[in-house]
């Protein structure tokens, strides 16, 4: 999808965000804000949202020189993440169906996202997460485990570290030996890249696989011919998070899309409301 105009604010809000979070010497931070400005203004606005974010957060990682300045955060998201995931697992089969269950927990995590309005720190997420069982979920959740049974190739594109714990309990759910587990190929705001995964334990349950890209989102021209080929090949692709929507939604493809809608934007985009837990399912023209 094509940037919006009103996608603009939540730019600069970003810019101003990653800053003050990985920025420590306040002199350094004002001339590094108004470069960025400076690099909103010039960009092609006709791209996806995650292009620009690309741009911004590649001229952060190389005025700091820091090739990760997310990692920190990052790593207490994964921890955090785990620390609740028993609990999680135990509430699960306790619900009236285990698997939409499964969705819900892998959709929850997608608000820990450092570069969202809407995001949760990790300290917020345990009272977050006793909110996910009552909460409305849009789509239809048997559709996709209807699809995964059908399908002999299925690719799952996480998003967000911290979230990506959260996605074991859903890929243990699809049908064993078909899933192949895609992360970014470099640090990218807090978007989970192999080392997460490996944080996460993800290995243990199915291939993973790098997208060679470092935009918060699946631009396929900017990815590997290996990630390609992988997407290409696979008969379902499962897409966590807003910016694989906002990258992918025209693919060629059969994807069901796992989100939070974080944004006015996007809420008009799938037409469900700001919060909605989403699975929004698209079929190739």
């Amino acid at each position: 999808m094509q940037t919006q105009i009103e996608c603009i604010p939540c730019f600069v809000r970003q810019a101003s965000e990653a800053i003050a979070l990985v920025v420590e010497e306040p002199a350094r931070r004002e001339p590094l804000l108004r470069k960025l400005l400076r690099a909103i203004a010039a960009a092609g606005w006709q791209g996806s949202p995650p292009a620009i974010g690309q741009q911004i957060h590649r001229i952060i990682r190389q005025e700091l020189g820091c090739a990760d300045p997310y990692r920190a955060l990052k790593d207490r998201m994964n921890r955090a993440a785990l620390d609740l995931l028993p609990g999680l697992r135990a509430a699960m089969p306790l619900q009236p169906d285990p698997r939409e269950a499964a969705v819900r927990v892998a959709i929850a995590g997608n608000l820990l996202d450092a570069g969202a309005k809407t995001q949760i720190a990790p300290g917020d997420l345990p009272r977050h997460m006793q909110t996910i069982w009552t909460r409305p979920l849009r789509g239809d959740t048997a559709a996709l485990f209807r699809a995964a049974a059908e399908s002999g190739r299925i690719l799952y594109l996480t998003d967000n570290a911290g979230e990506i714990v959260f996605d074991r309990v859903l890929l243990e759910m699809l049908p064993p030996g078909k899933t192949t587990v895609g992360v970014r190929g470099a640090a990218v705001i807090n978007d989970a890249t192999p080392a997460d995964a490996a944080a996460a334990g993800l290995s243990e349950i199915a291939p993973v696989i790098n997208n060679g890209s470092d935009a918060p989102g699946t631009i396929l021209e900017d990815c590997s011919e290996e990630f390609r080929a992988a997407f290409d090949r696979s008969d379902l692709v499962i897409a966590k998070g807003q910016g694989n929507y906002e990258t992918l939604s025209e693919a060629a493809k059969r994807i069901f899309f796992l989100f939070t809608v974080k944004c006015p934007v996007i809420s008009a985009h799938v037409g469900e409301p700001a919060g909605s837990m989403v699975v929004k399912e698209r079929w190739p023209a």
